[in-house]
């Protein structure tokens, strides 16, 4: 079996296109074993995760919690309210002691950018980005891209627009970087507050217009608004965004016949997406969750087992 070269997975702009497509294949071949009666193989024994959550998480922390559980990971959570960093210790020095506990590997998200990249020059075991601030979301990307390319069979070619708050979504950023070496044709819209400039210079094309933007396209992601990160109002209400941008059946026919509708999560139903379009046939939300445990199974094999161990089933 194959394996990552590299310690950490801290961003989709690292991953060539043989590397993304290793962490896919890999992906496809442990989904099985979420569907057996003992959902767990002994790839993993003897190693340790430790999952470090700076900002609330539902659906990443407890993929990856459950992804290194089926692996046989020994497995530990840990949130910035929980640890010493409430007594003044600072991150790295956290870091360090629980470097010092030799870890195999330190899932981490944080409000800043830049944090895993600092933290993985500065302790030996492997970082794996659950998230910085605006910057990226490297496995959500993945599992995004396992899910398209299960739903149409590939990605080169297919036509990808992504809907909503580009400019302090990480999500879109990671998904940008890797469909596009993958050769799919990516399209951003959203309100013009919410398109970074230049953005063009990744890719992908700018259509404001919702209705243009979704024609005839394969894939339609939508992202939700992040309040949180905004640090001055860039539109006037939630209301105002929903009627313009919010995905409705009258939008959506605008797109392929077989179009399929994606969310990251968390949804805020009736703003980005409605009732009947998100729990509609199109709709691969739920998809996207079963596909995140694959992928971080993929990444944390990859990643401190591929080296050691061929015993994946």
């Amino acid at each position: 079996m194959s394996y990552l070269a590299c310690k950490d997975l801290i961003s989709m702009a690292q991953l060539s296109v043989d590397d993304i497509q290793l962490i896919l294949d890999t992906a496809e071949s442990l989904k099985d074993i979420s569907e057996r009666d003992i959902k767990k193989v002994p790839t993993l024994r003897g190693k340790t995760v430790v999952n470090f959550f700076y900002e609330p998480s539902t659906r990443t922390r407890m993929s990856f919690e459950i992804a290194a559980k089926r692996l046989s990971a020994d497995t530990f959570n840990l949130t910035a309210s929980s640890s010493s960093i409430v007594k003044g210790e600072t991150l790295t020095d956290t870091i360090h002691n629980i470097q010092a506990m030799h870890p195999d590997i330190i899932v981490i998200r944080h409000p800043s950018t830049g944090t895993p990249h600092l933290l993985a020059s500065q302790v030996s075991a492997g970082i794996v980005n659950a998230g910085d601030g605006i910057n990226e979301h490297p496995t959500q990307a993945l599992l995004d891209m396992l899910t398209i390319k299960e739903k149409k069979g590939r990605i080169n070619g297919l036509k990808i627009v992504i809907v909503g708050d580009i400019a302090h979504s990480r999500v879109a950023r990671s998904n940008i970087f890797g469909l596009t070496k993958l050769g799919a044709d990516v399209t951003v819209s959203g309100p013009p507050t919410m398109i970074p400039v230049k953005i063009e210079d990744l890719g992908v094309k700018v259509v404001f217009d919702p209705r243009k933007a979704v024609k005839d396209k394969d894939v339609i992601m939508l992202l939700r608004i992040q309040l949180e990160r905004q640090n001055k109002f860039l539109l006037s209400t939630l209301r105002e965004y929903s009627s313009f941008f919010g995905m409705t059946e009258e939008i959506i026919q605008y797109a392929k016949q077989d179009a399929i509708v994606m969310h990251p999560g968390p949804i805020n139903r009736g703003v980005e997406i409605n009732n009947s379009l998100a729990d509609a046939e199109s709709s691969v939300i739920l998809e996207q969750v079963t596909n995140g445990v694959a992928i971080r199974m993929a990444v944390l094999y990859l990643l401190i087992g591929g080296q050691t161990s061929d015993n994946m089933h």
